[in-house]
């Protein structure tokens, strides 16, 4: 025998080392059941996520479909246009809710760092330098986190 060792354990010790093998064993079988209920977990929010998603495309393809067919649409068409647009956009923000994003609702004229971005500044003697003239896009945050900041353009004086 090459470098064998033998261990002599006492019932007691032996004891322990099963109930703690024991113990071990009931823990990984039970993180592989809380692993794969949140994998079913996370399958079936995905499932309703490209559920909504598919929604939103359907109503995109109908109206880019008859922009197709009806290069000229009619007078009605044009004046609902805008409204269809609009109900896509509060259907994206509702899928966007209901996981927690949240568009920023920044009021501020001054930006706010942690909530802005400078995208661009525009010459306007009329007012203070640095405030904010437009907002350019909207920020969202998830939580506490800031996933894309306000994108504003901030006034300047004339050199």
């Amino acid at each position: 025998m090459k470098n064998e060792q033998i261990f002599y354990l006492s019932s007691s010790q032996r004891d322990e080392i099963l109930q703690e093998l024991g113990n071990l064993l009931k823990d990984k079988v039970s993180l592989q059941q809380t692993l794969q209920q949140e994998q079913e977990q996370t399958t079936a929010a995905n499932e309703e996520l490209f559920l909504e998603l598919l929604d939103l495309f359907d109503t995109l393809e109908f109206l880019l479909d008859y922009l197709t067919e009806n290069p000229e649409p009619n007078a009605q068409f044009l004046k609902r246009l805008p409204k269809t647009i609009e109900v896509v956009k509060k259907k994206l923000l509702l899928i966007l809710e209901r996981r927690e994003v949240r568009a920023i609702d920044f009021q501020e004229n001054k930006p706010d760092f942690t909530l802005c971005r400078v995208v661009d500044c525009e010459i306007n003697n009329e007012i203070e330098e640095d405030m904010i003239t437009k907002i350019v896009r909207k920020g969202f945050s998830l939580g506490d986190k800031i996933l894309r900041p306000v994108e504003v353009i901030t006034s300047k004086k004339e050199d």
